[in-house]
């Protein structure tokens, strides 16, 4: 190991990314493994938890490690690629020491641990060194007091606690893009993810179940309360909200259904009507639709919108009142590269593409694809036999639909030593 630094905290190597020789980024830090037998001695940590390309997560042994610092992590390259499988006898540093409650023995303080440090040993093997812990905050801090001891100081680090929090594992988790999430999530101990599950906001909730394989979405859905169950769906896209709902027993989701608000159910009722991989069951109801009078300036305005994907900002759809779907007379959609060449103050109808060919709600999947792929789109209108736009389908919907669905297992090779030398 060159160069190294004296010690290192996990909760900053999560994310970090992970190199090979050649300087070639494979894969990103997402926890520590470690050996935790005892309170007293010093736990090795046995390797990284790394997601390669295809969000497969891998094992990556310490002693493949050659350096580490605050900004990557570089190994020998040759990594094995089968799928990280914890031990019995393996924590996971970040999944489940984090926010345990623990009692620093010399002075008595308890509290949560909010961080660990590992360092190098004289035989160069990496051991857990320090414990990060944070006390319940006070009075009016909104933080409590943060303290770092000895791992042989603290007690209670490998006790199994039935109600353990999931507050500082929640901070980390909202560090990580949805994807990367629900990945972290995915892999969680039963426990832990019901933890972070019941923690989690209900929008931050609906952006992982979004990100999630369709079991685990209907795992988790199924241990929430009806309430809470049905708030999350309304945050969640209607498109993806519809097909969770197809895979829930018909009581259940006529059940939350009767739950959501009148508005947010109709959407979902509405795409669950649609047969499978057809453009109206793979469509969202929610893309930008204005009016012929909203001008270049709205309509830039309302695509710069953080939550909307790449292909739902690429293009305004243009559609006389109403405004939701479905909409009033479909006129055309307006291309963000054209507006971006025009006057703000223009009338957005002054950049009308008329001409592009709208789908139809029963369009087949194969249709679909072909039409995209024709005419060089990202994303399409789907346009009733009255003219009314009720949606559209962008391409990573429809790459969802034409998956199989362990397609990020199928990435990689299953098994076996292979030289990564790129993150796809």
């Amino acid at each position: 190991m060159s160069t190294a630094p004296s010690r290192v905290y996990a909760a900053r190597l999560v994310g970090l990314p992970i190199f090979d020789p050649q300087g070639d980024q494979v894969g990103k830090v997402r926890d520590l493994v470690a050996a935790v037998r005892s309170e007293s001695s010093q736990p090795r940590v046995l390797g990284m938890v790394a997601e390669v390309f295809g969000r497969r997560r891998i094992f990556v042994p310490m002693t493949r490690v050659t350096n580490v610092d605050a900004g990557q992590v570089y190994t020998t390259g040759l990594l094995n690629m089968r799928r990280f499988e914890q031990r019995s006898t393996e924590t996971l540093v970040v999944g489940e020491l984090f926010d345990k409650t623990v009692t620093i023995t010399p002075s008595g303080i308890t509290g949560t641990v909010y961080d660990i440090g590992m360092e190098q040993a004289r035989n160069r093997d990496w051991v857990i060194s320090r414990v990060a812990v944070q006390e319940p905050a006070k009075a009016l801090r909104r933080r409590g007091q943060t303290h770092v001891a000895e791992w042989g100081e603290v007690e209670g680090l490998t006790r199994r606690e039935p109600t353990q929090g999931a507050t500082q594992l929640i901070h980390a988790l909202n560090e990580l893009r949805p994807a990367d999430a629900a990945t972290v999530i995915h892999d969680l101990p039963a426990d832990r993810r019901a933890a972070v599950v019941a923690a989690l906001s209900d929008e931050r909730l609906a952006d992982v179940l979004e990100e999630l394989p369709e079991e685990d979405q209907v795992e988790i859905l199924g241990q929430l309360a009806g309430e809470r169950a049905a708030d999350v769906l309304e945050e969640m896209d209607p498109d993806d909200a519809a097909d969770l709902m197809a895979e829930l027993p018909p009581e259940t989701a006529e059940r939350l259904l009767e739950l959501m608000e009148p508005d947010e159910a109709e959407d979902v009722k509405r795409l669950m009507s649609y047969v499978e991989d057809t453009a109206g069951a793979m469509m969202t109801s929610e893309p930008v639709i204005l009016g012929p009078d909203a001008t270049v300036a709205d309509a830039l305005a309302h695509v710069r919108n953080p939550d909307l994907t790449p292909a739902l900002a690429a293009l305004v759809y243009v559609c006389r009142p109403p405004l939701e779907t479905p909409t009033g007379r479909f006129l055309g959609v307006a291309h963000i590269q054209r507006l971006l060449r025009e006057p703000p103050s223009t009338l957005v109808a002054g950049a009308l593409d008329d001409s592009m060919e709208s789908l139809r709600p029963e369009a087949q999947i194969g249709e679909v694809a072909a039409h995209l792929a024709t005419y060089n789109l990202v994303a399409a209108p789907v346009v009733d036999e009255n003219g009314h736009l009720i949606g559209a389908v962008t391409v990573d919907d429809l790459l969802d639909h034409m998956l199989p669905d362990n397609w990020r297992d199928r990435a990689v090779a299953s098994s076996g030593s292979t030289r990564v030398v790129g993150d796809g």
